[in-house]
C-alpha cells in the first residue's frame, strides 16, 4: 500500500450516507474496508435524518429533497443548487483544507453535492477518482428511460436537450432543469477533470467511453459480496423467486405473465415494493407477494428458491441481486442486457433471453423447473464465480491499488478490463 495511505486520509463523498440503495452498499463497503486496512477516511454528504454517524457532520451540506413538492418560487431558488452548490464547493473546501486528504473517492455526488467539488478538490491539488453507478454521463435522468418505461438511446451523442423536448420526466420544468445541469457540465467540463473513473461493468465503461471520457482514465471494478454472510443450502423448496423494486423497468410484469402459463407446476414467490406493487397484487393473485424483505429473511427466501429471476428491461450495472443470488448458488434466469451477461454466463451460471419477451422467459424458466439437477450444478459454478471474482478481499485489493497507481502518477496501468 503507497506509503500516503498510511499517514494521510481518503476523503469518500456520496449525497447520501445511509442505505439507500445499491450505490450505497457500495460506498459503505468501501469505507469499511480501507478502515480495515488502516486507511483513515473522511466523509462528506448531505444531512439527513437517517444519516449515520460521522465525525465530519458538521461539513456535510444541508438536507435537499428535489422530489418533494415545490412552490414556482422555490424551484427556481433550488433551481441553482441542483446545478451548482455553492454550499458543497465552499464546506468541501474547508474540509479539504482542515484534513489535507491524499485522494478523493466520489460516488453519486449529482444533485445534492454536484460535480461541481470535483474542480474544487483538483484545485487543491488533491488526486480525485470517481466511481460512476448510472449512466448520468449519458443521459440527463441517467436511467436510459422515457416516459412510458421503454429504453431509450436519443441524448447519446450530447442531445442533452431531449429531456425537455421528449418530456420523459413527465414535467417540463424537471426536463428543463436536468438539460440544463447537463449542458452546463458538459461545456465546462466539470466531470472530465476527475483523474480516474471507475464503473462496475464493461457495459457502462463502454457507454461512457463512447459519450465522454478516455478508456485511458477508465477502470473496471465490479461490485463485490460478503460471501461469509451467503451461505448456500442444500436443495431447495421449488419456488421462482423474484426479489428488487416492483417498477416497470424491472420486468416485473413480463415475469409475471410468464408465470401465468407455469402457476400449477412452480409457485412465484415476489419480494419487494413499489409504484406497481398495489396494482400487481390485484392483476396477479396466483403470484405470493411477500412485500419488502432485509437481512436474514431475505436470505432464506433466496437461499431455498429454485432459481432466480431478474427479468430487468433498463439497462442494468451490476446488481447486487444477481449477486447474492449466485453466492447463494442459485441460478439466475435474466436479460440479455446491460451489465448483466458479464455476471449471468448463458447455459453455465444461469440462462439469459431477450428482455420484454415473456415467452423466452417463460421457456428458461420451465427449462430449469424440469431438470433439478442443471439448476443445482449451475448453482455451483455461479458460486464459484462469485467466491474468484467478487470477494470484498478481491475488491479491496484492487481498489488500494488504484489508490496507488494515481498516487504514483501511473493509472494507466490499472485500465485493462480483467
Amino acid at each position: 500500500m503507497n506509503s500516503r495511505l498510511h499517514t494521510e486520509p481518503v476523503l469518500l463523498a456520496n449525497k447520501f450516507f445511509y442505505l439507500k440503495g445499491g450505490a450505497e452498499t457500495v460506498f459503505f463497503q468501501e469505507r469499511t474496508l480501507l478502515q480495515q486496512r488502516g486507511v483513515t477516511t473522511l466523509d462528506f454528504a448531505m444531512r439527513h435524518p437517517e444519516n449515520l454517524a460521522s465525525e465530519q457532520e458538521a461539513y456535510f451540506v444541508s438536507h435537499r429533497d428535489y422530489h418533494a413538492s415545490h412552490g414556482t418560487l422555490q424551484k427556481l431558488s433550488l433551481a441553482g443548487s441542483f446545478i451548482h452548490s455553492r454550499e458543497a464547493v465552499r464546506n468541501i473546501l474547508k474540509l479539504a483544507r482542515d484534513t489535507r486528504p491524499a485522494l478523493a473517492h466520489l460516488h453519486n455526488v449529482y444533485h445534492q453535492l454536484t460535480p461541481s467539488i470535483i474542480p474544487t478538490l483538483k484545485g487543491l491539488g488533491i488526486k480525485v477518482v470517481v466511481t460512476l453507478h448510472d449512466l448520468k454521463l449519458a443521459c440527463p435522468a441517467y436511467l436510459m428511460l422515457d416516459c412510458q418505461g421503454e429504453i431509450c438511446e436519443q441524448c447519446l451523442g450530447h442531445h442533452y436537450l431531449r429531456p425537455l423536448t421528449t418530456n420523459c420526466q413527465g414535467s417540463r420544468f424537471r426536463g428543463a432543469l436536468l438539460a440544463a445541469e447537463s449542458l452546463y457540465h458538459f461545456w465546462r467540463k466539470t466531470w472530465e477533470q476527475a483523474d480516474l473513473f471507475i464503473t462496475p461493468s464493461r457495459f457502462l465503461k463502454d457507454v461512457v467511453c463512447a459519450e465522454r471520457l478516455p478508456r485511458d482514465k477508465v477502470v473496471v471494478l465490479p461490485n463485490a459480496i460478503d460471501t461469509d454472510a451467503f451461505t448456500p443450502v442444500p436443495g431447495d423448496k421449488g419456488y421462482l423467486l423474484f426479489f428488487g423494486r416492483l417498477s416497470r423497468e424491472k420486468g416485473i410484469e413480463t415475469l409475471l405473465r410468464a408465470h401465468a402459463t407455469l402457476a400449477d407446476q412452480a409457485e412465484l414467490v415476489v419480494v419487494g415494493s413499489g409504484p406497481e406493487e398495489e396494482r400487481l397484487r390485484q392483476d396477479y393473485p396466483r403470484a405470493t407477494f411477500t412485500g419488502y424483505k432485509t437481512g436474514e429473511e431475505l436470505r432464506i427466501l433466496v437461499a431455498n428458491a429454485a432459481m432466480v429471476s431478474i427479468p430487468s428491461e433498463w439497462y442494468e450495472n451490476c446488481p447486487m441481486t444477481i449477486l447474492e443470488a449466485m453466492a447463494l448458488e442459485r441460478p439466475v434466469v435474466a436479460s440479455n442486457l446491460g451489465g448483466i451477461p458479464e455476471l449471468v454466463e448463458h447455459g453455465v451460471t444461469g440462462l439469459l433471453h431477450p428482455h420484454g419477451d415473456e415467452a423466452a422467459l417463460g421457456a428458461c424458466l420451465r427449462q430449469l423447473l424440469d431438470d433439478p439437477a442443471k439448476r443445482t450444478a449451475m448453482g455451483r459454478v455461479a458460486r464459484e464465480r462469485i467466491l474468484k471474482r467478487h470477494t470484498l478481499a478481491r475488491h479491496g485489493d484492487r481498489l488500494l491499488a488504484i489508490y496507488d497507481a494515481l498516487l504514483a502518477g501511473d493509472p494507466t496501468r490499472l485500465t485493462e478490463d480483467n
